[in-house]
């Protein structure tokens, strides 16, 4: 009887781990994809000829779409089953990877990035439910949730250096064609190794505030890219204002609803407060820098595309090493010093783009992309676990997906708002000759002094970028020093709210 139990457990524990396995495999596209266009995008520049705004787009509208809807489709799991929507979010991602992969035009391309989204949107918060059932034991669950997140944070780094490999050998299409295979595994061992999750939520879902987030997001920054791209036109004075409007009055529906899709009184907590803002701020800083660093690479300094790939791993090896070592060691300092090296880390480590310039400059992006990942790692390890700690068990759900959706939406926002603003000094800087660098490096017959006048001008838009975020982060890290709890305290309050959960 004891052999039978003891057989019956050890079949139950390999069929976890398979499910992990299996499950790991979206969740690694969803962050993969938030990031591997970033050294693409030159030949994606040369293929498709996107404008300005365009080429943003194309960037952005995948996080935008996957932050913006997951809050509603992890309320939309629990109530209609969490693996029926994990089937068809990853069915339809596959999908809109391959129309992605085909696209002819820039605009198409953005519609494929956008249903890639959406589909991604259905798989985070499905996947970490499915992953949660399948441990029941406490301490293997912790286990899994801790690879959960160094796989999502791991997806983000590889992203730029996958599709810099694949660029080497394939067409640019072939940054979307890679998700197919691992698709096509899901969906045959999904069925055999996961089950069916689901949770009854108190109150209906509010459809109103779904639209009205994303519409309000979408309109206030497509205004900032156009004006960024072309000038301040009334359109996009007019989308920007609109977009406002749309997202304040968002903001006040909720406070009126029983169950708003995001509790913003939440937010009264400041402990929760810096915890959602390292979730997003640091995502928008990595995000811009890459990108633009990815052109700097390329563009700039001329360097191959593989190159520039293998340029970005020790960053990536940074980052994905202090992701899985970060929970370890919090225990011992605390959350407050944890969280207080990661902005101070990002900070430091976004300056070190400033010394960067027409002729030189690939020593600097290393060592700025390895200082800054020791701060990139950490907030992954660390936010959703601070913010959940931050609020009473009853309300653990909301902040979770809160702090889930400001990594995204951060993700989005850096290259919309810095990469704007990079390619508004570009304007307003360069040969004026196209609105971005490497439209103008494709014009015939070009000067050698107009050429070294456009990269003078991106570079400039570079570092301007890269000190802005980098003082966003000084300030946060100042906030933290005096908002947040001294010694362990975040981290007792972590513990004790996880034991009561």
């Amino acid at each position: 009887m004891t052999q039978r139990s003891s057989a019956t457990s050890g079949a139950g524990n390999l069929r976890a781990w398979l499910g992990l396995l299996v499950v790991l495999g979206p969740v690694l596209l969803v962050s993969m994809d938030g990031s591997i266009l970033f050294l693409a995008m030159p030949r994606v520049s040369q293929a498709l000829n996107p404008s300005a705004d365009q080429a943003l787009w194309i960037l952005d509208i995948y996080g935008f779409a996957v932050g913006s809807l997951l809050v509603a489709f992890g309320n939309i799991g629990d109530r209609y089953g969490r693996l029926r929507l994990l089937m068809i979010g990853v069915s339809f991602f596959g999908l809109a990877s391959a129309a992605a992969a085909f696209a002819p035009t820039p605009e198409l391309l953005v519609a494929a990035r956008a249903v890639m989204g959406i589909a991604g949107a259905t798989l985070l918060p499905s996947a970490l439910a499915v992953l949660s059932e399948l441990f029941t034991d406490p301490k293997r669950r912790a286990q899994a949730i801790g690879i959960f997140a160094a796989a999502f944070a791991a997806g983000f780094a590889i992203g730029p250096v996958l599709g810099g490999v694949l660029l080497e050998r394939f067409w640019w299409g072939s940054v979307f064609l890679v998700n197919l295979p691992v698709i096509g595994l899901f969906l045959f061992f999904a069925p055999v190794l996961l089950r069916e999750v689901r949770a009854t939520r108190p109150g209906r879902i509010d459809a109103i505030s779904v639209v009205t987030s994303a519409v309000g997001l979408l309109l206030a920054i497509y205004g900032i890219k156009h004006a960024a791209a072309e000038g301040l036109t009334l359109s996009a004075v007019a989308s920007a204002v609109l977009g406002t409007a749309v997202l304040a009055w968002f903001g006040l529906r909720q406070r009126r609803l029983e169950h708003p899709l995001i509790d913003f009184s939440l937010f009264r907590d400041r402990t929760f407060t810096v915890a959602v803002i390292t979730g997003l701020l640091p995502l928008a800083a990595w995000s811009a820098a890459a990108y633009l660093a990815g052109i700097y690479l390329q563009s700039v300094l001329d360097v191959p595309v593989l190159q520039a790939a293998l340029l970005a791993l020790p960053g990536a090896a940074v980052l994905t090493t202090t992701c899985v070592v970060t929970p370890m060691v919090v225990d011992r300092v605390g959350k407050r010093t944890a969280l207080l090296v990661c902005h101070f880390s990002i900070a430091v480590g976004l300056l070190l783009l400033l010394p960067t310039t027409v002729t030189g400059g690939i020593g600097w992006y290393v060592a700025s992309t390895a200082v800054a990942g020791i701060g990139y790692g950490i907030s992954f390890a660390v936010v959703a676990d601070t913010a959940v700690a931050a609020v009473p068990p009853e309300r653990a759900g909301s902040a979770g997906a809160i702090a889930e959706t400001s990594n995204e939406i951060g993700n989005a926002l850096g290259i919309a708002l810095l990469g704007s603003f990079a390619a508004l000094l570009f304007r307003l800087q360069g040969p004026d000759l196209a609105p971005t660098l490497d439209e103008t490096l494709q014009l015939p017959d070009l000067a050698t002094a107009v050429v070294a006048d456009a990269k003078s001008a991106f570079l400039t838009g570079l570092h301007i970028a890269a000190a802005t975020a980098s003082f966003l982060h000084l300030v946060l890290g100042l906030l933290a020093l005096r908002w947040l709890p001294r010694g362990s305290a975040a981290t007792t309050a972590a513990h004790e709210s996880a034991a009561a959960r």
